[in-house]
């Protein structure tokens, strides 16, 4: 049996360190907001041979339209973000620039979202994360009857998301990661997959417990992570494999998704033996 319960000064260390970098990144960089939440319009453009991108941004700005991000894409491609605009303004606009800069312009993507629609997002967003918060809680107080257990398995899921939140900040100011509902999907999965890891953990203390009595939690849990680490590992690294792969050779619209879920399943594979058996250890010690 290993005592991983020993260091648990180190893993609140780390944890402390990376959500604390996280948190700063967030108050400092903030994020890059897609327009599924601030609303906008997207237009990838394709055109027939090299345009300049401030001349592009010049163009669009004399059409009094707003310039929110211009980014290069290959083969004389650019993504442009501007303020939302109806379709008959994005005719105009290209039409303009083809005479602009006497060649052809390809739309590779076109699409519009309103700000009422983009704040509508954010609050389901915000409602479905409470949802699931609220509904593992319930279910692991219910599975263990131990609602010690329960509060250690949220304790984690907060530090999970925390994790993610905060470094993809850090992605979204250094490689222009935006935020968006992949991202949003990207971070409830993170949440399932902590509790899942850390249910697994839990069940293998409640099995010594009514194999041998109450006992030593201690001593209990550091027995159950000892039995289940590689375990967790295997399953831990097959995803993490697969999503590396993703990152590597994926397209550009599925990239920082990947990214996103490398993080959370690696905090996630963390957290469950660091965190939250750590915080239902000290919990049921409080409550004797």
């Amino acid at each position: 049996m290993i005592n991983f319960l020993k260091y648990w000064k180190v893993y609140l260390t780390i944890s402390l360190s990376v959500i604390i970098f996280g948190l700063v990144a967030i108050w400092q960089w903030g994020y890059i907001y897609s327009i599924d939440f601030v609303g906008g319009t997207n237009l990838e453009y394709q055109f027939e041979k090299a345009v300049e991108e401030q001349s592009l941004a010049n163009v669009v700005t004399q059409n009094d339209i707003e310039v929110i991000q211009i980014e290069k894409r290959p083969n004389n491609g650019y993504l442009l973000r501007l303020q939302a605009i109806d379709e008959q303004k994005e005719l105009a606009l290209r039409t303009t620039l083809e005479n602009k800069f006497k060649t052809n312009i390809e739309v590779l993507r076109s699409e519009t979202v309103g700000p009422v629609i983009g704040a509508e997002t954010l609050r389901k967003t915000a409602i479905a994360a409470a949802i699931a918060i609220v509904g593992i809680l319930l279910y692991v107080a219910y599975a263990f009857r131990n609602f010690n257990f329960a509060l250690a398995a949220i304790v984690a899921l907060f530090h999970d998301a925390l994790v993610v939140v905060g470094l993809y900040s850090a992605l979204s100011y250094f490689f222009g990661a935006e935020l968006d509902t992949l991202f949003v999907t990207a971070l409830l999965t993170t949440m399932s997959f902590s509790v899942h890891d850390t249910i697994v953990v839990f069940d293998q203390i409640r099995d010594y417990r009514k194999r041998f009595g109450k006992g030593n939690i201690e001593e209990f849990a550091n027995k159950a992570l000892t039995d289940t680490m590689v375990r967790s590992l295997n399953n831990s690294f097959t995803i993490m494999f697969m999503l590396l792969a993703l990152v590597l050779l994926g397209g550009t619209t599925i990239r920082f998704f990947a990214v996103t879920l490398l993080i959370g399943t690696i905090t996630g594979t963390y957290s469950s033996p660091f965190v939250a058996t750590p915080v239902a250890v000290w919990l049921e010690k409080v409550r004797k």
